[in-house]
């Protein structure tokens, strides 16, 4: 019996220390007073953008990568399995390649287009199809790799705010910039990588990932492992702006979903590596965000504690009010990180279908086993010529 009581109590606080890590990480957060240098002479960047099978979002993409203030860039455009008919460019600083085989991999593309470069990049930034750029983006990203960071992790806005699960899956952006980003960096660990808005120098990107060849979603989640592995740090600044198209609609959401949540109990071991490292090298960057890969998908550990919370109804009530306490807690972290950031008030409006929007996680959680026949990438729905259209819409209402 006493044996049964250990590991209940250590199952939940397993699970319930999730809800109290936000607010203790953002009591020790202060913001950055770090003193950048000034802008240097512009390195030179390779811009990969992949796109697989779908391109009638590239035109958007090139047009705002055109109209960066930067000019010492090349971009390289990854075709994978698309009919590239269509994509034409009098712009010398753009290449298109296609593949001749099938990669359906991130890397494999990233790979391909390292393979073709038309000059030795110094610095890649890796950019989706689907994504549009501030004019900014590159210099903001100089800032940080001027100050000695060799990997940088800028920051990717909702794109489209047109329906709930949009608002929604932008709400939870939000959060995680803040305290994944912001704060992780601001305590003195590293970024975690989102899988576009972030660059590397090109050769700390091929000394990770050029032996290795990872096949469905998680790249992002084995190079940031590796990074911090050899205890470099990942900078992350919210003034290098890639916008990002938002989920619009429910059989979305559970595709893209269920490939996440495969990849987090893919990869989740690559915390129990970093903590224990961060132990034996008395590194504060490896050991909280060996902490932070072992924290399950939102959903997941708040659906856990729910559970945890009424069960013990019928075994401890002090229990009971730990675990309400805790999820107090939590919403008051992510309220936190909704106000402290620029949150548009229609993504305040839509916090009231949050229920709805954990069902739609559940039932990805269910189709996680096949997650990886699903698509490589996210079917995109919503078009529009400029992200000014969505912000015109938000202005007026």
């Amino acid at each position: 019996m006493a044996i049964i009581w250990a590991i209940w109590i250590l199952l939940q606080v397993l699970i319930g220390y999730n809800l109290y890590l936000p607010l203790i990480l953002f009591t020790f957060y202060k913001p950055s007073k770090q003193i950048l240098p000034p802008l240097a002479p512009e390195d030179d960047y390779a811009i990969i953008v992949t796109a697989y099978e779908q391109v009638e979002s590239i035109p958007n993409v090139i047009a705002s990568i055109l109209k960066l203030n930067y000019t010492n860039f090349i971009v390289y455009i990854v075709a994978d399995n698309c009919d590239v008919s269509g994509l034409s460019f009098e712009d010398e600083k753009v290449v298109v390649l296609r593949p001749p085989e099938t990669l359906a991999s991130n890397t494999r593309s990233h790979f391909y287009a390292i393979h073709n470069f038309k000059r030795s990049h110094t610095r890649l930034t890796i950019i989706d199809s689907d994504n549009l750029v501030e004019p900014e983006y590159l210099h903001e990203l100089d800032r940080y790799f001027n100050a000695g960071f060799s990997a940088v992790q800028g920051v990717r806005e909702a794109k489209n705010l047109n329906t709930t699960y949009a608002c929604l899956d932008a709400a939870r952006d939000i959060y995680y910039h803040f305290y994944d980003g912001k704060v992780l960096f601001g305590i003195g660990s590293s970024a975690t990588l989102a899988g576009s808005g972030m660059a590397f120098t090109t050769q700390l990107y091929r000394n990770c990932l050029e032996s290795r060849d990872i096949t469905g979603a998680g790249f992002d989640k084995v190079l940031q492992s590796i990074i911090v592995g050899q205890n470099l740090r990942i900078a992350f600044t919210d003034k290098a702006i890639v916008y990002d198209e938002k989920t619009t609609h429910s059989d979305q959401l559970v595709k893209q979903r269920s490939r996440w949540i495969n990849t987090w109990f893919k990869y989740f071991k690559f915390g129990f590596t970093l903590v224990f490292k961060g132990i034996s090298n008395f590194s504060r960057n490896q050991f909280i965000f060996g902490f932070i890969l072992l924290r399950p998908p939102l959903f997941i550990f708040l659906i856990l504690s729910v559970i945890c919370m009424l069960a013990n109804i019928f075994i401890s009530i002090t229990a009971v009010f730990i675990w309400l306490i805790g999820l107090i807690l939590f919403v008051l972290g992510f309220y936190i990180a909704l106000a402290k950031s620029d949150t548009d008030k229609r993504i305040w409006q839509s916090l009231i279908n949050i229920p709805k929007f954990i069902f739609y996680q559940v039932l990805s959680l269910l189709k996680v086993r096949r997650a990886n026949k699903h698509s490589v990438a996210t079917t995109h729905y919503y078009n529009t010529d400029s992200v000014e259209n969505d912000k015109l819409k938000s202005d007026e209402s």
